[in-house]
């Protein structure tokens, strides 16, 4: 019986593995994260890019949107863990995506969210949605020098930051949890 349900702990992992190599997704993590988290991936996406002999500005800017996605989830998930382990200590529940598609590399993050964050969250990405380069260009200029909004902790200049070093639009999606939580996704292509 042991011997059956290894087997099919085989197959499950396999079949993941597969459906992942399927959706030409290259790094996966899904789990409580940290700077020392962020920092550790990070090292590791930035070499797995000059293993397949990325460029230098393409590698910047994966690096780039994929610190900002990070930090957003560390910053602003909803499910987090804290406590005290000889100093006092946050985690932040996410995923980070990051594969090949047509040629392009995606970052895909996702956290939970309070529906109540919902509203102005779509809001600003559908701004960004909207604009152009120039567009974009310019709507960061003129953050720059705007009062951040309360308690965003430097949210709008991440999201205008991240659409900034995107090669297409950037794509996003809720997924209704229940009556207090959403699963947020934001997807960008470089």
């Amino acid at each position: 019986m042991e011997r059956q349900a290894a087997a099919m702990l085989a197959q499950q992992y396999a079949s993941i593995k597969r459906d992942l190599d399927d959706k030409g997704i290259v790094f996966s993590f899904s789990g409580y994260l940290s700077e020392g988290i962020l920092y550790s991936l990070g090292e590791a996406l930035r070499e797995k890019l000059a293993l397949e002999a990325a460029d230098g500005p393409t590698i910047r800017r994966v690096f780039s949107v994929f610190v900002e996605q990070m930090q957003n989830i560390i910053r602003y998930s909803a499910e987090k863990m804290s406590g005290t382990a000889g100093r006092a200590v946050e985690l932040s529940a996410g995923m980070v995506t990051i594969g090949m598609e047509r040629g392009k590399v995606f970052i895909v993050c996702g956290n939970t969210v309070r529906n109540s964050e919902v509203p102005r969250l779509k809001e600003r990405l559908d701004h960004l949605k909207s604009l152009d380069r120039d567009g974009i260009k310019s709507y960061y200029r003129e953050q720059l020098r705007e009062e951040p909004d309360d308690g965003s902790r430097g949210a709008t200049l991440g999201l205008i930051e991240i659409a900034r070093r995107a090669s297409d639009p950037i794509d996003y999606d809720f997924n209704a949890m229940d009556a207090d939580r959403s699963f947020f996704c934001l997807k960008v292509s470089v």
